[in-house]
């Protein structure tokens, strides 16, 4: 397996959820922050071509233009971004982080496809073009948590969604999130939530964390979990 299995079909426009726009970032490519769904790149795409800018494709954090932007477009953009929850990222290591952070997102969450059994380390270098080594020392030193903790709680967020769906059994849903066993999930939904699915089920509507905020409002004791 590789990191092509999660191109996936091509939408009119839209870059699929789960990899990056391209390989190497480029002057027309512009990173921006909190874009974790569907409906951001939507809200991109209007704010986009409210600006009559010429994109070319729209992906999780990434908007790829044709050229690159007047400054006073470019900061015109920014501001209106801002306004809808979304900033423009110019430091080059924050990039780097928020493509990661988008690639995590669209594999857990957008790919329709189980987390898969491969090392995330090779997903993460055959999709960004870096030394893993290098994303990971980037990634800790922006987002304060190892990007490895970041993919569990990731995975952890849609295991909730999961089991508020009810369609699944803990098996199935292990299965889904890249989990070796409905035990293992259990050990692992326990170490980060406190409790176990079956009494994360019982509990009814619970407030489920926003993608963008995960790994915010982690604990000490996650690092000796993981």
């Amino acid at each position: 397996m590789d990191a092509d299995r999660w191109r996936g079909p091509e939408l009119v426009g839209i870059a699929p959820a789960y990899l990056p726009l391209t390989g190497n970032m480029t002057m027309h490519t512009l990173t921006i922050r909190n874009m974790v769904c569907d409906r951001c790149k939507a809200a991109v795409q209007r704010l986009a071509e409210s600006h009559a800018l010429p994109w070319k494709r729209i992906g999780l954090g990434e908007l790829e233009l044709e050229h690159a932007l007047d400054p006073g477009i470019q900061e015109a953009l920014r501001n209106d971004l801002r306004k809808e929850g979304f900033d423009l990222v110019d430091d080059l290591a924050a990039q780097l982080v928020i493509r990661a952070k988008a690639m995590i997102i669209g594999m857990v969450h957008h790919s329709g496809l189980e987390v898969p059994k491969v090392k995330l380390s090779f997903l993460l270098s055959e999709g960004l073009h870096k030394e893993y080594s290098t994303i990971a020392a980037l990634f800790t030193a922006v987002e304060g948590i190892t990007i490895e903790q970041y993919f569990l709680l990731q995975r952890i967020e849609r295991v909730k969604e999961l089991i508020r769906y009810n369609e699944l059994a803990f098996n199935e849903i292990a299965y889904q999130t890249g989990f070796s066993s409905a035990a293992h999930l259990s050990s692992q939904f326990k170490r980060i939530t406190g409790m176990t699915p079956s009494s994360f089920k019982k509990m009814g509507r619970v407030e489920r964390t926003a993608l963008d905020r995960v790994g915010k409002e982690w604990t000490s004791g996650l690092r000796a979990a993981i």
